[in-house]
């Protein structure tokens, strides 16, 4: 007991002496530039990470109710580009083209991408995850990796091996505050990840579903014998998990404007760093996670080299499961 107890301070005081000389360091490239940089990179951070929030969330929520890591929801993120990329000629969208005029194109393109996005994501859970429900933890997670690559290949079969151009759709305007320069894009892509994540919340917290789904991850057999359908409440995990990563596709594409058929593997990768940083299971600490490694994301490439950008975000994953593996906001549990 002293023995597990002096290795795990050990353990804590070298973390804490890392994050230490980390702080340190970018405090002191911080200091270099003026405030007014500071701010414009944080806000470029806080946007990328609300699109990771987004995904990071599909992560948590399977995680929690059926403990797999779904790698193949990072490909889900990137159909949800793919497939409203192809709706834009549907609806006369074009480059070049804003105002209010698109705002009823845009949120039909976006409620049929979602919808489509979540019947991929819930046949996915019928017929790739629900029969190994049961099977040794191994097999599922091989096989969340190759419904992962069965995406990308039809995504590659789909559209090629290219860079796409996604249309610039969001305005291009800056707001001048105190000397900040700030871009009317990045708020609306905060603004849609702040109204997605509190409606996704509300719902988890006050609807029947929603606490049938916290039922189900707190104790399956238990919710089972309250009258809970397990099987129901996986596959609307699933399903709003999808649609959540849709709206996260959508997003990414209006901001960046270039989508590639492998996007999801870098981008799923970082937000599911983002959701083991929160603590993986835990709603709010994926939503926070996410906006921490955009941050981390944003600061690496404006006051380091960016080649040591995705280094530093795979260190933060493996010192995270090292020093704390319940993450941020996560608390230990019991197997289930």
């Amino acid at each position: 007991m002293l023995r597990s107890f002096g290795n795990t301070s050990f353990a804590s005081l070298i973390g804490l002496l890392i994050a230490a000389a980390a702080i340190a360091l970018t405090a002191q490239r911080v200091l270099q530039h003026d405030a007014s940089f500071f701010f414009q990179i944080l806000t470029i951070g806080v946007a990328d990470g609300a699109i990771y929030a987004l995904i990071a969330l599909g992560y948590t929520m399977v995680y929690g109710i059926i403990e797999l890591i779904n790698f193949a929801h990072g490909d889900v993120f990137t159909l949800g580009a793919f497939i409203s990329l192809a709706l834009f000629p549907v609806f006369g969208l074009a480059e070049g083209g804003s105002g209010f005029g698109y705002v009823l194109p845009l949120l039909a393109i976006g409620l049929i991408t979602m919808a489509l996005c979540a019947v991929v994501n819930v046949t996915i859970e019928r017929v790739a995850y629900r029969p190994l429900r049961h099977a040794p933890r191994l097999a599922p997670l091989i096989t969340a990796i190759g419904m992962s690559s069965i995406l990308e290949g039809a995504m590659y079969l789909w559209k090629g091996p290219f860079n796409l151009h996604y249309p610039d759709l969001l305005p291009a305007t800056r707001l001048d505050i105190s000397g900040v320069s700030i871009g009317v894009k990045d708020l609306i892509v905060l603004t849609l990840a702040i109204v997605l994540v509190v409606a996704f919340t509300l719902f988890i917290n006050l609807s029947k579903l929603g606490k049938a789904m916290r039922a189900t991850a707190q104790d399956r057999d238990a919710a089972l014998l309250m009258g809970i359908d397990i099987n129901r409440t996986i596959a609307a995990t699933f399903f709003i998990g999808a649609v959540l990563a849709g709206a996260g596709g959508i997003t990414y594409g209006l901001y960046i404007n270039n989508v590639a058929f492998d996007l999801g593997f870098i981008t799923g990768l970082i937000a599911f760093t983002a959701a083991v940083f929160g603590g993986i299971g835990n709603i709010p600490g994926a939503a926070i996670g996410g906006l921490l490694i955009g941050m981390v994301r944003a600061f690496s490439d404006s006051y380091f080299d960016s080649s040591w950008t995705e280094v530093v975000i795979f260190g933060i994953l493996i010192a995270t499961l090292v020093f704390r593996p319940t993450g941020l906001l996560g608390m230990r549990v019991p197997e289930k």
